[in-house]
């Protein structure tokens, strides 16, 4: 064989193997991309918080512990974000506003509203008919879900005296100090008013009372992707998913181990998160089960305010499937 010939050999082969290298390359790099993540401080913060330590430093992952649902909605409907723990109805009013954009992938809080009194006289709904009562969350999930249940009892809200405060904590402050001898709050500031005044207990837990009217557990908060990011990267996806959900159980079984974590990213203080995790109500459904409590979810809140979950209830697009 002549040499000029073995050297045109040795060059193609040469040559496929480069084209093979960027081939094969290109797609590990494809795979290979950064998850923008987001979840609010409180306790969707402390569902995440450990797969956040456990990715400290993974270039893989960028994580985002937000104050406000409205910071991460404007991140979301621009492209910052590319998964994020939202309220579920605002995965609701995301979904209607970007026409699918955004799916839910999972419920990761099932409730976390409790009705507080200083005293010993409440036992069950009924026991609030002829009372003052304290909320926060004036134009929410949590007012719509109270109301709710109110009335499943045979309780007219417009007929009782319902006092709404602007903000959570000013309604806690409240009732440590003792102005308000009956509250509706969630965690954590639940746990934050028992630690600060003795005189004060949880009367009733509302997602109980949810669930023995609707015989479904209440679905307030929840995971959404983007649905353009799924598309290019399921298994980025689906990996992330996996992680949240151990990370998710690992908070429910390790509470002292989550509420160091959550001190030490800023969630809330490490005390805090400790009296607050057993009832915050850490969960991950997927599937059927996660589409089965979030739709009857969004269609209680609907039925009182078609704005509070985007004017519509959402179709089956809105559940993201791996």
């Amino acid at each position: 064989m002549k040499k000029t010939t073995i050297k045109k050999m040795i060059a193609l082969i040469i040559a496929g193997i480069i084209v093979m290298a960027v081939i094969f390359g290109g797609c590990g790099n494809k795979e290979k991309v950064t998850l923008n993540a987001a979840a609010l401080k409180g306790p969707t913060g402390l569902g995440i918080v450990k797969m956040m330590e456990d990715n400290s430093g993974n270039d893989e992952y960028s994580f985002m512990l937000a104050g406000t649902a409205d910071e991460i909605k404007g991140k979301l409907l621009n492209g910052e974000l590319d998964i994020a723990a939202v309220p579920t109805n605002l995965a609701s009013v995301l979904y209607n506003k970007t026409e699918g954009k955004i799916k839910i992938a999972a419920v990761t809080t099932l409730g976390v509203l409790y009705l507080m009194e200083n005293g010993n006289s409440i036992t069950q709904i009924s026991d609030i008919s002829d009372k003052t009562i304290y909320a926060s969350g004036m134009g929410s999930a949590a007012q719509y879900v109270f109301e709710y249940i109110l009335r499943k009892n045979g309780l007219d809200p417009e007929k009782m005296d319902i006092q709404y405060v602007a903000e959570h904590s000013a309604l806690a402050s409240m009732m440590v100090s003792e102005q308000a001898a009956i509250a509706v709050l969630p965690q954590p500031f639940v746990s934050s008013v028992l630690e600060k005044n003795s005189n004060i207990r949880i009367a009733l837990d509302l997602q109980e009372e949810w669930k023995k009217v609707t015989e479904a557990p209440l679905a307030m908060g929840c995971v959404v992707v983007r649905s353009e990011y799924a598309e290019q990267n399921p298994k980025a996806v689906a990996d992330f998913l996996e992680q949240y959900k151990k990370s998710s159980e690992y908070a429910v079984n390790n509470v002292k181990e989550t509420a160091a974590l959550s001190d030490k990213y800023g969630i809330m203080t490490q005390s805090a998160a400790e009296a607050a995790l057993p009832y915050c109500n850490i969960v991950f459904l997927q599937g059927e089960e996660m589409k089965t409590v979030s739709s009857l979810f969004l269609k209680v809140l609907f039925e009182q305010d078609a704005a509070s979950i985007g004017g519509k209830e959402p179709d089956e697009n809105f559940y993201y499937e791996k």
